[in-house]
C-alpha cells in the first residue's frame, strides 16, 4: 500500500525558508520519479517541481526557479523540498506525488499524493 507522509510545513515570514520532507513507503521509491504539487487557498492544484528516480534531473515551475530545490534520499525513501525566499504567493498546502517528473507528465487525477502539509507565508 503506497503511503506518502509530508512534514515540515509551518508559518513563516516573507523571505524565510522551510524544508519539506516526504516519507515514502509501500513501493520501490528508487524506481520512480517524484514531485511536489501545491494548492493555494481557493485555487486548483499546481505542479511545483519534479525529480527523476536517481535524483540527477530536476524540473521546476517558473515561479519557484532559483528559490526552491527538490532532492531525494533513496536510501531513506525520502523526498525533500527546500524553499527559500518565500513569498505570500507560496502559501498553500504542499503535496508529495508519486510520479510527475514534469508538469506535462503529472496526472492530477491518478498520480498518488499524500495528505499534504500547510505552508503559510505571512507577517
Amino acid at each position: 500500500q503506497v503511503q506518502l507522509v509530508e512534514s515540515g510545513g509551518a508559518l513563516v515570514q516573507p523571505g524565510g525558508s522551510l524544508r519539506l520532507s516526504c516519507a515514502a513507503s509501500g513501493f520501490v521509491f528508487s524506481g520512480y520519479a517524484m514531485s511536489w504539487v501545491r494548492q493555494a487557498p481557493g485555487k486548483g492544484l499546481e505542479w511545483v517541481s519534479g525529480i527523476d528516480s536517481r535524483g540527477n534531473l530536476r524540473n521546476y515551475e517558473d515561479s519557484v526557479k532559483g528559490r526552491f530545490t527538490i532532492s531525494r534520499d533513496n536510501a531513506r525513501n525520502t523526498l525533500y523540498l527546500q524553499m527559500n525566499r518565500l513569498t505570500p504567493e507560496d502559501t498553500a498546502v504542499y503535496y508529495c506525488v508519486k510520479g510527475g517528473f514534469r508538469s506535462s507528465t503529472w496526472n492530477r487525477d491518478t498520480d498518488y499524493r499524500g495528505q499534504g502539509t500547510q505552508v503559510t507565508v505571512s507577517l
